[in-house]
C-alpha cells in the first residue's frame, strides 16, 4: 500500500515516519511538504477559499501518483481536508486528528475531560469544532505550548520536550491528554511522566486507523 503524507510543517515528517516504522512498516510512504501553508495561515489568521484550493491540488496530485490513502499531518486545516475527502471519495483521506478522537472515545468515554495540547496557535481554533462534531460530550481544556514550537524551530528537540511537559501541568487534572501536533509526539513520554495521565498522539492513532482500513 502507498500512503501519501501531506505536510504543512517539516517537523511532522519524522514523527509520522517513526509511527509507520513501528506500527506498519510494510506501507510505502510518499511525503509532500508545503510549509508555506502554515506560514500563510499564521499570517492571515483564517482559512480562505484559496487555501482550500491549494489543499485540493496537493490531494489530487497524491491520488494521481497512485496513493491508496492520504493522511494530512497538520491539525489546523480541518475544513480544507474535509473538502479533499469529499472530492476524492471513496479514497481514504484522513484528517490528522480523527483517529485520535475515535481512540479517546473508545478509551476514555464520551464525556471525558480532555487536555488538548498544541504548539501552533491556529490548531486550537480549528480542532475543537472537530471534536464537537464527532463527540459533543467531551470536555476540552486547550493548552498552548508555543515555546515548544519555538525550540523545535531552532533545532532544539530536548528543549521542545521540556517546554511541552511544563505546559502540560496546566491540564494535569484532565482524564486524558491529546497531543494536537504530529511534532508533539516525541514529547509524549515526558508529558505522561509529568502529569501521570494517559497521552494519545496523532501519528500513532492515524497509522492504526489507516492499517485497519487498508490492510485488514
Amino acid at each position: 500500500m502507498r500512503i501519501a503524507l501531506i505536510h504543512a510543517l517539516k517537523h511532522s515528517i519524522a514523527p509520522i515516519e517513526t509511527a509507520f516504522a513501528a506500527l506498519w512498516p510494510e506501507a510505502r510512504l510518499a511525503n509532500l511538504l508545503d510549509d508555506s501553508l502554515s506560514a500563510d495561515l499564521a499570517r492571515d489568521g483564517i482559512l480562505t477559499v484559496r487555501m482550500t484550493e491549494r489543499f485540493v491540488t496537493l490531494a489530487r496530485y497524491a491520488a494521481g501518483c497512485g496513493a491508496d490513502g492520504i493522511l494530512f499531518t497538520c491539525s489546523a486545516f480541518g475544513p480544507c481536508i474535509e473538502e479533499c475527502a469529499r472530492l476524492l471519495a471513496p479514497l481514504p483521506v484522513l484528517k490528522p486528528n480523527e483517529a485520535m478522537i475515535e481512540e479517546i472515545l473508545a478509551s476514555a468515554g464520551p464525556t471525558a475531560h480532555v487536555g488538548l495540547i498544541a504548539t501552533f496557535g491556529p490548531t486550537l481554533d480549528s480542532m475543537p469544532p472537530e471534536f464537537a462534531a464527532v463527540a459533543p460530550g467531551l470536555r476540552l481544556e486547550p493548552c498552548l505550548a508555543s515555546a515548544a514550537l519555538t525550540a523545535l524551530d531552532r533545532g532544539d528537540g530536548p528543549a521542545h520536550d521540556r517546554e511541552a511537559a511544563l505546559a502540560a501541568h496546566a491540564v494535569a487534572g484532565c482524564d486524558v491528554i491529546a497531543l494536537a501536533q504530529f511534532s508533539l509526539a516525541r514529547a509524549a513520554p515526558g508529558i505522561a511522566a509529568a502529569t501521570g495521565k494517559p497521552v494519545l498522539t496523532t501519528p500513532d492513532s492515524a497509522v492504526r486507523k489507516l492499517k485497519r482500513l487498508l490492510a485488514p
